[in-house]
């Protein structure tokens, strides 16, 4: 408010009251002087700022500080999506027992290049925002988000690229506390996507600089962990938990609840806790052995009665149709996830989070 508008509000004032009491306005005017200086705005807090925080405590991840078994499900291509379809998918999820969900920040199929970096690690502020404004969905719902980078000629070609692309990510969505960060998806197969340990041990260490206590891992390529695996990781490369991709055949279901007790001794043979996360089994689309509702929900009981601390519904597209629907994760451009799985994962969808449920009680 100007001096002049304050001169004008006492004019009118003066106009409108009984003589007799000008003298009590005329008091109160000293409450009306307005500074020279104007009053900066109120800061706008972040409406999810800290409001879902992820940790790790004795070998299993928690939410709000309890221990919590992360449900969750395949969202690669989220950043195509619209938000109206996220939003959707994500009532959906929550409506069914879910509660994270992996979504890549290097993402490039079926001609929709949706990542969040490019090839030099450097934003792409359109895809970019959409990574923050989805974190930020999640945070306030309660959600868990796994923010997962890969390497590769078409997308982070080389160490460099790889570590630029880690500090654009760390930086952007650091006041959230409700993802972690997978430095390099299958790390291990040789091929555009290996990452040494000495690498993963640099990205660590950058990640603890820029945001100390962002929980970090980096994924396994369909195979069972070795020893040797698990010390590289946890010892040598500081990794907070084990991100499994089991193989993915007929039977392997079965083994599920087996392969993690003895990995969950492998880690306590090392003197240490660290969760074991199920971050990518099977799936239907993947090759000549098409896994139904019932394999899917013996995989995920085996997690869970073995001591897992995560498991995830994983979905794709149709590997030996490329281009074919349903695309599922792959393609969230022109159809949201929910509405591209078959029936025989609608039924993993609703029946899922029963099986977390009852499975908990026989878990270790």
């Amino acid at each position: 408010m100007t001096s002049t508008n304050c001169h004008f509000q006492l004019g009118a004032l003066q106009r409108a009251i009984p003589r007799l009491a000008l003298a009590a306005a005329v008091v109160l005017a000293p409450s009306w002087t307005v500074s020279a200086q104007p009053t900066p705005p109120p800061a706008t807090p972040s409406i999810a700022r800290d409001a879902t925080e992820l940790g790790i405590r004795d070998g299993r991840f928690t939410l709000q500080k309890e221990p919590t078994f992360l449900l969750g499900i395949s969202y690669y291509g989220a950043l195509g999506a619209s938000r109206k379809f996220i939003q959707q998918d994500l009532d959906d999820l929550q409506r069914h027992g879910f509660n994270w969900l992996r979504v890549w920040a290097t993402w490039n199929a079926f001609d929709h290049d949706v990542s969040a970096v490019d090839q030099r690690g450097q934003p792409r502020p359109t895809y970019l925002e959409k990574l923050r404004w989805l974190v930020a969905e999640c945070d306030r719902r309660g959600l868990v988000v796994d923010v997962t980078l890969t390497r590769g000629k078409s997308l982070l070609p080389n160490h460099a690229s790889h570590r630029e692309a880690v500090a654009t990510i760390v930086k952007a969505l650091a006041s959230h506390r409700n993802w972690y960060l997978d430095l390099a998806n299958e790390r291990d197969v040789r091929d555009d996507r290996y990452a040494s340990i000495a690498e993963l041990k640099q990205l660590r260490d950058l990640v603890r600089e820029l945001d100390p206590s962002r929980l970090v891992t980096a994924s396994f390529g369909g195979h069972d962990l070795s020893e040797r695996d698990v010390r590289e990781a946890l010892l040598d490369a500081g990794q907070d938990f084990l991100s499994v991709h089991r193989p993915r055949h007929a039977g392997s279901a079965e083994q599920t609840r087996d392969r993690t007790q003895k990995l969950l001794k492998v880690v306590a043979s090392l003197e240490r806790t660290a969760p074991v996360h199920h971050q990518e089994p099977f799936r239907r689309g993947y090759g000549r052995w098409e896994p139904v509702a019932a394999d899917f929900l013996t995989d995920l009981k085996g997690a869970v009665e073995g001591g897992a601390a995560g498991w995830c519904f994983h979905n794709g597209g149709q590997r030996n149709a490329p281009g074919e629907s349903p695309r599922r994760s792959f393609d969230l451009c022109q159809q949201r996830l929910i509405d591209q799985l078959d029936a025989e994962e609608q039924v993993v969808l609703t029946k899922a989070a029963a099986i977390v449920k009852t499975g908990a009680k026989h878990a270790p």
